[in-house]
């Protein structure tokens, strides 16, 4: 019997098995809904549309569309909608690839059961899920470039601004900004949308992209006097 509170998931991956594998995983601990499937990245978007799930859980190599391409433009209809990458590929240039293309989250398939369940219930609370050498690779190719410490962007944001933007760049979600801020969750997305709007950005992954590539987190965040 489907709960209220289950986490609503479309499966993408050109293997059926796989699929079946996965569902059987995610619907037997009862915290999951599968509301649709997909074998390739153009039927991934239309099935997304149709369905509005929470999570995409999203293969990469995918025939028609590849899953970064459907990512990203899942993301861009959909914005509510978060996409966990599932993948076989082990090359950190292809979880840059995915990362900027809005995904939220980067596992790879020689992990277990337990940590994917993990990780979709992770990504669907508003977290990021990362494994840390790969979040530390992509930081530094990041800060490597010759602008990626650029901070003529920053002058733009106030304290409060760049002070909530430093814990949602380090993957905080709006509830612990909250709670590290003293603010209630709503105001905190609201201040998170106010500086995209700003930065004349169009979604929040944008503006997760557009602060690592400033330099945020910062080991020593901003705070409000």
């Amino acid at each position: 019997m489907m709960l209220r509170s289950q986490v609503r998931v479309v499966l993408v991956d050109d293997h059926l098995m796989v699929r079946d594998g996965l569902k059987e995983v995610l619907e037997s601990s009862g915290e999951f809904e599968v509301v649709g499937e997909a074998g390739d990245g153009a039927t991934a978007i239309q099935v997304s549309v149709e369905t509005r799930p929470d999570v995409v859980v999203m293969d990469l190599r995918l025939p028609v569309m590849n899953g970064v391409d459907a990512c990203r433009e899942i993301v861009r209809l959909l914005p509510g909608t978060r996409v966990l990458a599932l993948t076989a590929f082990t090359g950190r240039d292809t979880a840059l690839d995915a990362l900027t293309a809005g995904a939220v989250g980067y596992l790879e398939k020689v992990y277990g059961s337990d940590e994917l369940v993990s990780s979709i219930r992770a990504v669907a609370k508003g977290e990021y899920r990362v494994s840390s050498d790969i979040l530390h690779w992509v930081l530094d190719r990041i800060r490597s470039t010759p602008d990626g410490m650029a901070s003529g962007g920053l002058s733009l944001l106030t304290a409060r601004e760049r002070s909530v933007l430093d814990l949602y760049a380090a993957g905080r979600s709006y509830s612990e900004i909250g709670q590290a801020t003293g603010r209630r969750a709503v105001t905190v997305r609201n201040v998170i949308y106010g500086i995209r709007d700003k930065l004349g950005l169009d979604t929040t992954h944008a503006l997760t992209i557009w602060a690592l590539e400033h330099g945020l987190p910062d080991p020593q965040p901003t705070t409000e006097s």
